[in-house]
């Protein structure tokens, strides 16, 4: 990368704890200067290190009552990924989807966004649908997003991995 990793991971941290800092503000927080931090950022966004830049609403408040977290046990082949992958897009609701196991066979886990009961179950609906032969079962647990959120999603005090 040219410079010193560990500044580049400090760059993600600080820009996790707030990404609408100026370059300067960076600069001072990462202890290098400004045009310093204008190159670390292009060269990560570059490699892919960062996604993208976005703000973590307050779901509830703009009108989403539930976050689904979706377990499947599919026959996972390099053709069902594809089109995972293509429907999960497609449907506007997956914030995220990962292969992985456990949980009793388990093989993919979904996160979900659903406005109310209704919306998630015709999500699910057309989940089923659209994979009956790949997606064996589909165990779901919903979080409400009006009460009971202990913490809300957050990457601003995310832990450093020790090197």
């Amino acid at each position: 990368m040219g410079m010193p990793k560990q500044k580049m991971i400090d760059l993600l941290y600080e820009l996790m704890k707030n990404s609408r800092r100026s370059d300067r503000q960076l600069a001072k927080a990462v202890g290098v200067s400004q045009p310093t931090i204008t190159r670390m950022r292009k060269t990560l966004e570059k490699k892919g290190y960062i996604y993208g830049y976005t703000l973590v609403p307050a779901l509830d408040k703009i009108g989403f009552e539930i976050m689904a977290f979706n377990f499947l046990s599919a026959d996972i082949t390099e053709d069902f990924v594809k089109k995972i992958r293509e429907w999960t897009v497609k449907s506007r609701k997956v914030i995220f989807s990962s292969l992985g196991g456990g949980l009793n066979g388990k093989t993919l886990a979904m996160v979900s966004i659903h406005k109310d009961f209704t919306d998630f179950s015709t999500f699910i609906h057309e989940l089923k649908g659209s994979f009956t032969s790949e997606i064996k079962s589909i165990d779901s647990f919903l979080c409400s997003l009006k009460t009971d959120v202990i913490q809300h999603l957050s990457y601003t005090d995310l832990e450093k991995p020790q090197p």
